[in-house]
């Protein structure tokens, strides 16, 4: 059962209402100009947008969207993360918003609809309701969450997670990216500190469109995805110490070869990860090896490990593998081991009324949908812990993302839009359609 908090309109008055905006669709060309208008900020060098987030180029995304919001009579409230909040107002006020919105934050090499897509779609929504004079019950608030990507400061979904209550905002001013730079400071720097409490805002549920940044949808041939679980992840990093020596001249026997160790772990993680097939994924990311010159064996490799699932109990039977094999290998080559969590969150269940609202429109609007199961992370993975929830996606080519070519069909991105359009009028309740 949802945990949505219910007006005092009547089931019949909410269905008729409803009724009334049946015909109602985005207009996707409008969508997609406001898209390539957005990608003009931050470009990328291949094609794509490097839009970091807290940079001039943030800044300036901001303020675009602002325009554009205003110029839609929306509200804006700011608050101290530099969350931005654009609010339509409901004929009852006093009833709690029905959230929409992602990120316009990009990787450095990033494409132009991760999370992007999420943020103008929800002001496209608004555009639509304006066009066709369409009231409704409750207000609805457009959202534009700050350090969705954690690439410049982590870690991903800072500002969301402030919100949500999982870091302090203290905590979270004090995040530093490779330059010493500070979050507090540089949201102070590009002029978007708001005075808002962060977390002070109450809302009814929250809707986040995205693409899938995998291939399931693309390779089925479904417009859209009913997500309703987000995969737990859990980040550790690995520090393996060994013997610096010369790569020529230093026997076989006589080696302590950090980098052969972080090779054997490599494809431990692998294994684990095929041992809870199909859902479970694990992958070695970044790594550092020291001295990293040619003819020296490395003494020291650091390196992380990525291991997620959308059940605890898994990614927790895949640490402890990890930790008892890795041991095993490091004893077998008489290495040195230190192994520390650097980030994680447990896996998300959706909200299931959100979830029906989601499918029903999907099934209304004649789009093909299946479930899916996020294998990212999201704002929405953070505030549903505060709220109710649910996730849109649509296909994206090859399943690509977080790469300059990603890439998505404008057809894509308005059968998303529309999706998202009539959840949220189910759930804020059309009052009267002009």
């Amino acid at each position: 059962m949802s945990h949505i908090e219910t007006s005092t309109t009547s089931n019949a008055a909410v269905t008729e209402a409803s009724s009334k905006g049946a015909h109602l669709r985005i207009d996707g060309d409008r969508l997609w100009d406001t898209l390539m208008e957005m990608a003009k900020i931050g470009p990328g060098v291949a094609g794509g947008n490097n839009r970091q987030t807290l940079t001039d180029e943030d800044a300036e995304g901001r303020a675009l969207f602002q325009k554009w919001c205003e110029a839609e009579g929306l509200t804006m409230g700011v608050d101290k993360m530099g969350n931005m909040f654009f609010r339509r107002e409901g004929t009852d006020p006093s009833l709690k918003p029905v959230m929409v919105g992602s990120h316009l934050d990009t990787q450095p090499t990033g494409g132009k609809y991760d999370g992007v897509l999420g943020v103008l779609a929800g002001l496209e929504l608004v555009r639509t309701l304006n066009q066709n004079n369409v009231k409704t019950k409750r207000p609805i608030v457009v959202v534009n969450w700050t350090n969705e990507e954690g690439t410049r400061f982590s870690p991903p979904m800072l500002a969301s997670g402030v919100f949500a209550g999982i870091h302090t905002l203290e905590w979270a001013y004090a995040r530093t990216d490779a330059d010493g730079k500070n979050v507090g400071e540089e949201l102070e720097r590009i002029g978007w500190i708001g005075d808002e409490e962060v977390g002070a805002r109450d809302l009814a549920a929250f809707f986040e469109l995205h693409i899938e940044q995998g291939p399931i949808l693309e390779d089925e041939n479904v417009d859209i995805g009913v997500v309703t679980h987000g995969q737990g992840l859990n980040w550790l990093q690995v520090t393996l110490k060994g013997k610096e020596a010369h790569t020529g001249s230093t026997p076989m026997p006589k080696r302590v070869n950090a980098g052969l160790g972080m090779a054997k772990i490599t494809q431990l993680v692998d294994e684990i990860a095929w041992s809870h097939a199909p859902l479970a994924v694990g992958a070695v990311g970044h790594c550092d090896v020291y001295p990293n010159s040619r003819n020296i064996i490395p003494g020291k490799v650091v390196f992380t490990i990525d291991f997620r699932h959308p059940t605890q109990e898994v990614i927790d039977d895949m640490e402890a593998r990890l930790r008892q094999g890795a041991q095993e290998i490091c004893e077998e080559l008489g290495l040195q081991m230190e192994i520390e969590q650097s980030g994680k969150f447990d896996p998300v269940a959706f909200d299931e009324g959100c979830i029906a609202a989601v499918r029903r429109s999907a099934q209304k609007l004649g789009y093909s949908h299946r479930d899916l199961v996020s294998g990212a992370g999201h704002d929405a993975c953070w505030l549903n812990r505060v709220a109710p929830t649910s996730m849109i996606m649509c296909p994206c080519v090859d399943g690509l993302s977080h790469n300059e070519a990603e890439e998505i069909s404008p057809e894509w991105a308005t059968a998303g839009a529309n999706v998202l359009l009539h959840a949220v009028l189910e759930t804020a309740e059309i009052v009267d359609v002009g």
